[in-house]
């Protein structure tokens, strides 16, 4: 009778660790002072079928020449320190690339699709609307994509101040964070992955840039280095001349934690690939003019030969 018993009491007390976990998962984890539980916020979210909804047209916004304020006193070393940076005038995509437009890339010269490996098979499904930014894409390829387009991947300094502007806030709304502001898995927001890209309304830049805080990060152009802004030039920096790493800007759904500033800088290596980055294209103005002019002469051409 009293082995019986013990095992009762043996079997109870397993039962009983048993559940400790289970009960911590429903109850939840940490949150930062800014994140909220499920279903504590209403986002203004686009439609969610994106099978049937109208593709995003392909579009620029001019970014004036002139300073803005690159870096922040506030985040991490990498971020100091805080200066005033001239750029001349660029463009910059109003949004992230998308699968369609990938697509057309890919079938016009045959570079490699931007294919999710077998692990993620169940859930790259998810990420694959015609809308919803490209991933799975290394800096080679966004560079090449980019190339292919007659333009270029955004400078470091050129991505933050299309994301900023001038004023030197901390994110793309301004200097107050809004846990859902941006597409991030910092609340429920109606999106397991990506969203469609311009989904979410707040993640707006001054200039109209969207996405910069949220969705999937993104490749610019220069080589990582920490402590590059200490003595990088003023006028239209470039990033060093070597180095190991790519910068990634921008957060992406799957970014949580307080450290979500559009200051923020990431780093990767060139050929990684993965379901959270994707990028966009920037040009010049000397080449956004010379493609201007080469499209006059070419209608000016076509109107004599129909004279």
């Amino acid at each position: 009778m009293l082995e019986t018993r013990l095992k009762v009491v043996f079997l109870i007390v397993v039962l009983a660790c048993a559940a400790l976990p289970i009960a911590g998962i429903l109850k939840g984890t940490t949150l930062t002072p800014y994140e909220q539980p499920v279903g504590e916020m209403v986002v203004e979210l686009a439609p969610a079928d994106t099978m049937n909804e109208e593709l995003v047209e392909e579009e620029m916004i001019t970014i004036p020449a002139g300073p803005f304020i690159r870096g922040t006193e506030e985040g991490g070393l990498d971020e100091r320190p805080s200066r005033m940076i001239y750029l001349d005038e660029f463009s910059i995509d109003r949004y992230e690339v998308t699968n369609h437009q990938y697509q057309q890339f890919v079938v016009a010269t045959g570079h490699r699709k931007p294919g999710l490996p077998a692990r993620y098979a169940k859930g790259g499904g998810k990420m694959k609307g015609p809308n919803q930014p490209v991933v799975y894409v290394s800096w080679e390829d966004a560079d090449a994509y980019c190339r292919w387009k007659g333009r270029r991947l955004p400078t470091e300094a050129e991505w933050e101040k299309a994301m900023r502007g001038t004023d030197g806030r901390l994110w793309p709304w301004g200097n107050k964070e809004l846990a859902n502001g941006a597409n991030w898995a910092r609340v429920y927001d109606g999106h397991e992955v990506s969203a469609p890209v311009g989904s979410f309304k707040m993640d707006r830049s001054p200039y109209g840039v969207m996405d910069g805080a949220g969705n999937v990060m993104e490749w610019v152009a220069d080589w990582y280095q920490e402590m590059y802004y200490q003595d990088s030039p003023t006028n239209n920096p470039t990033g060093p001349e070597f180095g190991t790493y790519r910068v990634l800007r921008g957060g992406g759904y799957t970014t949580t934690g307080a450290d979500v500033r559009i200051t923020s800088r990431s780093k990767m290596v060139p050929d990684f690939r993965d379901e959270t980055i994707g990028f966009r294209c920037a040009m010049s103005k000397f080449v956004a003019e010379k493609r201007t002019d080469d499209a006059s002469q070419t209608l000016e051409k076509v109107e004599i030969i129909q004279d």
